[in-house]
């Protein structure tokens, strides 16, 4: 075929990610080019297992996977292409009572997401699942709309069906070089000659690292071999579900009478550390029979007919795998008009279809169909630009893939990386570190005497008592949080005023010292960033949100600051360490480490001033996110140890303690402070979440999201943010089930224990397909469904803690 000299839209990579693209991409009538190699699936795609599971512990990355199902049932009446899909339901089995528990939780999760997964005794699922040994089987769930495909033919059939709808798809066509000019997309270049155009989608599996970074964008993912056998056939019917035996780290599936049984060893094995061969097309390695007997010795006493049956193949196929085991998709916060759908971490069969049509919206719409930040480019920082650090922890989350997934777990892999200048001293001091976008942060401090270290479980963990004992110095006399890892820009400018007051949603219109809390919209009045601004000058703002948004919010303010405004953000969360003092003893405290005059009336709650402790030039920010006095100290790196040590030195007196991450996590639920990502987000409104005081919309000036905030306002709202309290003995860990009057409405977003008030805590949207209102959520009887059992819960829109905010503003 030959190639034209331009498309508007160009996807280089034809497995079914691409595929899948193109054909959401025709459907939505966009000029579309897509460029393979080789031929169509000779990446990953055409030796992929081909199991098609739904749940997973984000609701958009489920209802990604539910639309791949979706469409997966439709297509081959639609193409006239046999996908080889089949729903015949897919089995967890649970062996041991922690494991039951995970998937008792899972349960209440699918039904929170609106799945039906059933849990089922040893015996009912072995009747599903004749073949197996059920002698250490405690239960199982089956989820009956999950299922298996061929995934050479979806592609195949996806591929006709872009063609039909007007794409163009160019087998044997290597892409040679991406061209830019002055830091923009230009097009392609192909030995059939250069093809210009506006917008180009990489989904080149695990190519694609290496091809984004020729333009400078950064695509963490990195290839690991994947090792599964197909028997010879038994007489296995094929109606047979899936089977993942995650106690012993293997899958199954039936293929062609036979069974695929394939796993996730501890000891994943990188590939292609120094690059991939030329060419790598429909090719496998050499299978690793001594490195894959791990596996079989696991599965055996579970499948006890395998040792009796040949083994047809061990097949060995190398698949692209990424630090947290979530794909990658979106928009290159490097490079626009690039986008990237790779990294699929051997679940792209699963992912493809709604994978295809999330990308394809955010390539023709500008954003994606609803918020995938799990999945989102942007969640990727610093570390992940360093191959080496990104296949170290990327092989730690393929070791983890059927592991207990734990409450509150921390990867150990790859650290430490990024510390605070205080990260020894504090870890003399019993801190117990957690780790984000590779900042050593301290999540707890055990007192001497005490195991610091985390033991995870499902039950109250080891860290419960010590974050109490956090806690309750926070209430009542004087704790300090590390919070150096905080994302922190400037935007300064002659225009800095005026293109803030666009971005955020609040007013920034105030004067020098002003701190404005606000929300950054989308057009749709979603929750795009959630931060805080600092006007320390004229033309110049101090802007600080949290550790893991850094390349998001970066990204955002960047990309939305109106064309032709003279403003300019910098990065200089370096530059800057953080000790954030709260309690009520802090202005006592505060107040001996420093001449300047501390009273409400001096600085007052909401406003910034620069100040001096023990020589060193402080920015003391009077605000809070765990709902006591105090402030947030912004100061130079260097001058972070001699601030923290007089601080020490003058806390002494008045009960200081240290404290970390898991403390200010109970502390703000307490208060009822949202926390983007989780309550708050893309999906979800000012308004929606009890947020909209913070919106301008008494004022006329225009600002992105305006019309959609007042539209909602005319319409009403479907959702509202509540908080949940439950009995002590109830762990709640986010995702329970919300019933009202006896009805599912929602699930709760975030959840954890109030130290302070005694009782479990979890917030979550009370949602109707019919505007409501707060009598509405107030009038309400609730229960919680907490591994799927169902337990009585009190609800309040006010926080739990000083809902006057007396002890913030005094």
């Amino acid at each position: 075929m030959s190639l034209p000299s331009s498309s508007k839209i160009i996807i280089i990579g034809g497995g079914i990610v691409g595929c899948s693209t193109a054909y959401h991409l025709a459907q939505m009538g966009q000029e579309v080019l897509l460029l393979e190699k080789a031929a169509l699936t000779s990446g990953s795609t055409w030796h992929a297992a081909g199991l098609v599971g739904q749940l997973r512990s984000n609701a958009n990355i489920t209802q990604l996977l539910g639309y791949s199902i979706d469409l997966y049932n439709r297509l081959e009446e639609e193409t006239g292409l046999a996908t080889g899909w089949k729903m015949n339901g897919g089995l967890r089995l649970a062996c041991n009572e922690e494991r039951w528990t995970e998937v008792k939780r899972q349960a209440t999760t699918a039904h929170s997401f609106g799945l039906d997964m059933q849990l089922l005794t040893p015996k009912e699922a072995q009747d599903l699942w004749p073949l197996m040994d059920i002698g250490d089987v405690v239960g199982a769930a089956f989820l009956p709309t999950d299922g298996q495909a061929s995934p050479s033919d979806i592609t195949q059939a996806l591929a006709k069906g872009a063609r039909s709808k007007g794409a163009r798809l160019v087998e044997h066509c290597p892409v040679s070089q991406i061209i830019t000019e002055k830091g923009k997309l230009v097009g392609v270049r192909t030995a059939q000659g250069d093809i210009s155009c506006e917008k180009l989608v990489l989904c080149c599996g695990q190519w694609t690292r290496d091809l984004a970074a020729t333009i400078g964008v950064t695509v963490p993912l990195v290839s690991v071999e994947h090792q599964y056998m197909i028997s010879e056939p038994f007489g296995v019917p094929s109606d047979l579900p899936t089977l993942r035996d995650p106690d012993r780290l293997t899958y199954y599936k039936e293929e062609v009478g036979g069974l695929v049984m394939g796993g996730y060893e501890p000891n994943g094995i990188p590939w292609a550390q120094t690059g991939i061969p030329d060419p790598f097309d429909f090719q496998l390695l050499e299978s690793n029979f001594d490195h894959f007997e791990q596996l079989v010795e696991l599965a055996l006493p579970r499948v006890p007919k395998l040792a009796e049956v040949g083994v047809k193949q061990l097949l060995n196929g190398p698949e692209s795998f990424t630090p947290d085991g979530n794909f990658i998709i979106g928009e290159a916060p490097e490079m626009a008009n690039v986008f990237v759908g790779a990294g699929f971490n051997a679940f792209g069969i699963a992912a493809g279809g709604g994978a295809g049509m999330a990308l394809a919206e955010w390539v023709a719409k500008g954003a994606p169909p609803y918020d995938l930040w799990a999945a989102d480019i942007r969640r990727f920082g610093r570390p992940h630009t360093d191959t080496d650090w990104v296949r170290t922890r990327t092989l730690e989350a393929y070791g983890k893939h059927y592991t207990m997934a734990w409450p509150s777990e921390e990867h150990q892999r790859g650290r430490p990386c990024r510390r605070s200048p205080l990260y020894e001293t504090l870890k003399a001091s019993g801190a117990v570190f957690g780790e984000k976008l590779g900042w050593e942060r301290p999540n707890w401090f055990a007192e001497p005497g005490e195991d610091a270290r985390d033991v995870y479980t499902f039950a109250r963990p080891n860290w419960h008592d010590p974050v109490g004992r956090e806690h309750k110095a926070a209430r009542e006399a004087a704790v300090l949080f590390d919070q150096t890892s905080f994302a922190k820009y400037i935007l300064t400018g002659p225009d800095a005023e005026a293109a803030l007051q666009w971005i955020a949603a609040n007013r920034v219109d105030r004067p020098v010292g002003s701190i404005i809390y606000t929300q950054m919209l989308n057009d749709k009045a979603g929750i795009e960033c959630d931060l805080t601004c600092v006007r320390t000058g004229q033309d110049e703002y101090y802007i600080v949100t949290g550790t893991g948004y850094a390349t998001h919010d970066f990204d955002w303010i960047r990309r939305t600051i109106p064309d032709g405004m003279n403003a300019q953000i910098v990065d200089v969360t370096s530059s800057n360490a953080v000790l954030s003092l709260f309690g009520p003893k802090a202005r006592d405290l505060r107040q001996a480490v420093t001449t300047d005059d501390v009273s409400n009336e001096a600085q007052p709650f909401g406003r910034a001033k620069k100040i001096g402790i023990a020589g060193c030039p402080v920015l003391a920010m009077r605000i809070t996110y765990v709902g006591e006095l105090g402030w947030e100290l912004h100061l130079p790196t260097e001058y972070a140890q001699t601030v923290y040590d007089a601080l020490h030195a003058a806390g002494a007196p008045h009960g200081l303690r240290n404290a970390g991450y898991r403390a200010i996590e109970t502390l703000r639920l307490e208060k009822g402070y949202r926390a983007w990502s989780s309550d708050i987000g893309p999906d979800h409104t000012p308004d929606e979440a009890g947020l909209g005081w913070a919106v301008k919309m008494a004022s006329n000036i225009p600002f992105k999201g305006r019309e959609a905030v007042a539209h909602q306002r005319e319409a009403g709202v479907k959702k509202i943010m509540a908080t949940f309290t439950t009995a002590p003995d109830v762990i709640l860990s986010g995702r329970e089930t919300i019933y009202r009057d006896g009805k599912r409405c929602g699930w709760l977003s975030s959840a954890g224990f109030g130290h302070a008030i005694g009782k479990s805590i979890g917030m979550g949207y009370v949602r109707s397909t019919t505007p409501i209102d707060r009598d509405y959520v107030l009038s309400g009887s609730y229960e919680l469904e907490v591994a799927t059992v169902r337990v009585p819960a009190e609800v309040t829109l006010a926080p739990l803690y000083d809902p006057r905010m007396e002890r913030v503003k005094c």
